[in-house]
């Protein structure tokens, strides 16, 4: 690789640093002796400091009152003004909402090539390459870009956060804001009202799809998810249906997760669910069809009725908890 560093991009929930980001943090860290994290906000250095622990040589913040509000614009300006400042051979994103609109606006301001929904990142003969699914998630084909910097938009919960202890230098930057970036203004946000953990953060996860029946059979995926202190998940087809949020949708255009232990309740297994699951530590399917695609590649499988079988896993979850 080239002698500018790799920057990563560190998006922000209040002080917290978000999981996404310090995963492909530390992959980056793996890759590269000159790895540096970017936190852009306004009132960031308490998040910022945490970046060291992660794999980052130094943590570059840029806080500015224009980047109070997560909005994409500014951010695109102050990733800009630093990658000029450093020489950055790489700039690499956690996915995410922001993070996708981050990429694309620095991508089209730097006349850059992004290559987006990574699944790995290694080096080959001294150049960045990245893997992505394609053909349906049946393949995965490697990407790699033509010129500098690299710009990478890595799939949600690919990589987990690899915490080693240790510290960076903190510097801070400053940068300009064009007319048009500060334009737009946020006049309100909404948060999803949630218990528990969520699916990225989770180390169970009871996923629910059609075997369900009906919207009402998530109440199974909850009551046992409550058990095991997990999250509820879900196929494309139960949130296209309407059935379940589409913030928890795992699979090839949802999200990618990783829990130590996944239920898959009346899931098929079809390959665009597989891709957002298969690294689970353990996997459990029921599902009442004994040819179903999910018991190929679970670890335990359970053919029956999933309306019996899982109020009494609950019922044993429970039992063992109390005794």
């Amino acid at each position: 690789m080239a002698a500018g560093p790799i920057l990563v991009f560190l998006e922000h929930h209040g002080d917290e640093l978000a999981k996404g980001g310090l995963g492909v943090l530390g992959k980056a860290a793996s890759l590269s002796g000159d790895v540096a994290g970017v936190v852009l906000g306004s009132g960031v250095q308490g998040a910022a400091a945490q970046a060291g622990a992660f794999g980052a040589t130094k943590v570059w913040v840029c806080d500015d009152p224009a980047l109070a509000a997560p909005l994409p614009q500014p951010r695109v300006d102050a990733l800009a003004a630093l990658v000029e400042q450093t020489g950055a051979e790489a700039v690499l994103f956690a996915s995410s909402v922001l993070a996708a609109d981050v990429a694309a606006g620095l991508a089209a301001r730097l006349d850059a090539g992004l290559n987006w929904d990574l699944a790995g990142l290694e080096v080959k003969d001294g150049r960045l390459v990245g893997t992505r699914p394609a053909l349906g998630d049946s393949v995965l084909a490697e990407v790699a870009w033509k010129g500098g910097p690299c710009l990478g938009l890595v799939r949600s919960g690919t990589f987990d956060p690899q915490p080693g202890g240790g510290s960076a230098a903190v510097e801070e930057f400053s940068a300009s804001f064009r007319d048009f970036s500060t334009a737009a203004r946020m006049v309100d946000r909404a948060h999803e009202v949630a218990s528990g953990p969520s699916i990225e953060d989770a180390d169970v996860i009871v996923a629910g799809g059609r075997g369900l029946g009906a919207p009402e059979g998530f109440a199974l995926c909850e009551e046992l998810a409550g058990a095991l202190g997990g999250a509820v998940a879900a196929t494309r087809a139960v949130v296209d249906a309407g059935w379940y949020p589409y913030s928890t949708q795992v699979g090839q255009t949802g999200k990618t997760v990783s829990p130590k232990l996944y239920f898959a309740l009346g899931i098929s297994g079809a390959i665009q669910h597989k891709v957002g699951m298969q690294g689970s530590g353990t996997i459990v399917a029921v599902n009442k069809d004994p040819n179903a695609p999910i018991f190929d590649f679970a670890d335990f499988g359970i053919v029956g009725d999933l309306h019996q079988v899982v109020p009494k896993l609950a019922e044993l979850v429970r039992a063992r908890k109390s005794s």
